[in-house]
């Protein structure tokens, strides 16, 4: 079993997450979000850490860069049973994150509805993916969640065993992640396949 005690949650599709981060705090944990998320999580009335307060950097180049640092990918990658691992995390003032609730951005709608190379750049993920692969591949001890309606079990696990989830559930959710994020880059290079090289401009 794994205790959630802090949360990191990043979303495009905000589906519930107000309500479920709600759920969360009540149950005792922190969390940390970033820009549209944050502050759907704050107007309902749910205390929020900025991940700019986290990593003490701003929110870089247009939302490029927002949660690629040690501070984040550290607190995710840390095996917690590692004694190593953990005065690492003490050593560099990382706090471990138990819970990673991120999807992506809509890459598929962006370019289904006939939009221009250049936007369609902009809409690949690259945090998101990050995130979500570091918290699938530490399963062992971290909950990852990139579907909303995966909320109600997680929360449902959480308050049958005292704020933690179970092995399976975690290993079962961190296979989606797997699934989802390769269909996301079939979805990237299917697109770029089909655009001539010659029409690229610089």
């Amino acid at each position: 079993m794994a205790k959630i005690k802090r949360a990191l949650i990043s979303v495009t599709d905000k589906t519930g997450v107000a309500e479920f981060a709600k759920a969360l705090h009540e149950m005792g944990v922190e969390i940390i979000s970033t820009g549209g998320t944050a502050r759907v999580i704050r107007e309902a009335g749910v205390p929020v850490t900025d991940v700019s307060e986290v990593t003490g950097f701003p929110e870089m180049l247009d939302g490029r860069v927002k949660t690629l640092h040690p501070k984040i990918h550290g607190g995710i990658l840390a095996i917690r049973s590692n004694p190593e691992h953990m005065r690492q995390l003490e050593e560099q003032g990382i706090k471990p994150i138990d819970l990673v609730v991120v999807n992506l951005y809509a890459f598929e709608k962006t370019v289904a509805r006939g939009a221009s190379l250049e936007e369609a750049i902009e809409n690949i993920d690259i945090g998101g993916p990050t995130l979500l692969r570091a918290a699938a591949k530490n399963f062992r001890d971290v909950t990852v969640v990139v579907d909303p309606a995966d909320y109600d079990q997680i929360l449902a696990e959480m308050r049958a065993h005292d704020g933690e989830t179970t092995l399976k559930t975690r290993f079962i959710l961190a296979r989606k992640v797997f699934e989802t994020t390769s269909k996301y880059d079939t979805a990237i290079f299917n697109y770029l396949n089909g655009i001539d090289p010659e029409t690229v401009k610089g």
